[in-house]
């Protein structure tokens, strides 16, 4: 009884571990350190190449919802996430050297993980395999995963947030403060004056971008709404930002004890604070220029740069057209596929896609039949997304409140949240009872 897991990101480090738990033997292949990706820089499973954290832990925020199932699943990632937990207020923020070290020594433990450092090119179509390389799928993969789909591929380009070394703030001008109070030592803010906040913007949007000599230089650069550059933020208006990642509202100055004109906050990358990234700083800008633009923000003059941002091509598939719910391809049910490559975005997200093809896999692997997981829980309201949304206006999704349906029409509005937590929470509950395998 064995299963190949091609990528040990977050879906198939969570794909491993639900599969090596209940007994089945796991060939686990991770090309790193043979080739890195353009956005990877170590041989630990499930790294963290961006800077944002694992979002609201929140319960009645479709994040925090999404947590509290894969928790209650006994998730891997989600033990990872509490071992290295750093304060957050409301955001599940960790600590990423010791959230990856905590998932490779986890898995490395089981006699019956087999970990190969290989890169494969072609999946093995009569093994159960369970794809979850990731929106950094390499080329030859790709490919061949293309020819076996028989679709085209889409393609975002996705971007990271820089880190700028604590000890080289200038904290007469910073202050603590979250903005929901739940932790005002968890984002550090830098306020900014009207003027200082137009100078910031006219230099943002005349500053020189890198298009990359890595990523397909000729493809035209396609951004996912919710991870977008903050140069193409900045280009919608020069208000767009002040009612986004710089909006002041709940952040007032203690010095004036009112909201500045604009708020850039920065979140400890550590649990020493020894760094810090921008909060929706993702971006493309030249490296001279990330240097000459961020050092406009106030405290930030003098800033020195532990990593610029970066972009890496990120590629996802149409799987409404070719996926079930199960996270099988229809065709050829004995391969699963997880991870943002099927269209989930962000790692919470992708965690739970591994661990619904770990569970399905073993499921396959012992006779038995794969699991739909329930639509009126987070997990199956984001599957039903993925597997019956309209393949012609397909596009990545995050776990959203939306995605739930049959709101009964006698739920007020102001409830609405309410009642679909207490619905998911319970539907779960009598799924796990009846599904008779956790």
């Amino acid at each position: 009884m064995k299963v190949i897991v091609i990528g040990a990101g977050l879906a198939g480090s969570e794909a491993a571990y639900q599969l090596a738990k209940r007994g089945v033997e796991v060939e686990l292949y991770e090309m790193r350190p043979i080739k890195f990706t353009p956005a990877h820089k170590t041989d630990r499973f499930a790294e963290l190449v961006c800077s944002n954290s694992l979002k609201s832990k929140d319960i009645y925020n479709a994040h925090g919802l999404l947590k509290a199932e894969l928790k209650r699943l006994d998730s891997l990632i989600m033990k990872a996430a509490e071992y290295a937990e750093l304060p957050g207020g409301k955001a599940l923020v960790v600590d990423r050297e010791k959230f990856s070290d905590f998932i490779t020594e986890t898995l490395k433990k089981f006699p019956n993980v087999k970990v190969i450092h290989e890169e494969i090119t072609k999946i093995p179509e009569d093994e159960i395999v369970i794809v979850a390389t990731g929106p950094l799928t390499s080329e030859a993969l790709a490919e061949n995963l293309r020819n076996l789909l028989g679709l085209e591929y889409l393609s975002f380009f996705d971007a990271l947030s820089p880190i700028v070394d604590a000890e080289s703030l200038d904290y007469s001008k910073l202050y603590f403060k979250d903005r929901h109070g739940w932790d005002d030592s968890s984002y550090l803010n830098a306020p900014m004056n009207e003027e200082e906040y137009y100078r910031f913007y006219e230099a943002l949007i005349n500053a020189e971008v890198f298009m990359g000599h890595d990523f397909e230089e000729k493809e035209k650069a396609r951004y996912f709404e919710g991870c977008l550059p903050i140069e193409e933020m900045a280009r919608r208006g020069p208000e767009t930002l002040r009612y986004g990642p710089l909006r002041a509202s709940g952040l007032p100055d203690p010095k004036t004890g009112k909201e500045p004109f604009a708020v850039v906050q920065l979140r400890p990358e550590n649990l020493e604070r020894t760094a810090y990234s921008l909060v929706g700083f993702q971006t493309q800008l030249k490296i001279p220029e990330q240097r000459r633009v961020f050092r406009m923000i106030p405290g930030l003059e003098n800033a020195r740069f532990l990593r610029y941002g970066a972009v890496h091509r990120n590629t996802f598939i149409k799987a409404p057209a070719v996926m079930e719910p199960t996270l099988q391809v229809r065709k050829k049910p004995n391969i699963f596929i997880a991870g943002q490559i099927v269209g989930t975005e962000g790692y919470v997200e992708a965690a739970m896609g591994g661990l619904v093809a770990g569970i399905n896999a073993y499921l396959l692997a012992t006779g038995r039949e794969p699991l739909v997981f329930p639509v009126h829980t987070m997990i199956g309201a984001l599957l039903d997304y993925i597997a019956h949304s309209d393949p012609k206006h397909f596009q990545p999704m995050n776990a959203n409140i939306g995605l739930f349906k049959d709101i009964p029409p006698h739920v007020r509005k102001k409830h609405r949240r309410e009642f679909i937590v207490r619905r998911a929470r319970e539907t779960l509950e009598e799924w796990i009872k009846r599904s008779k395998i956790f």
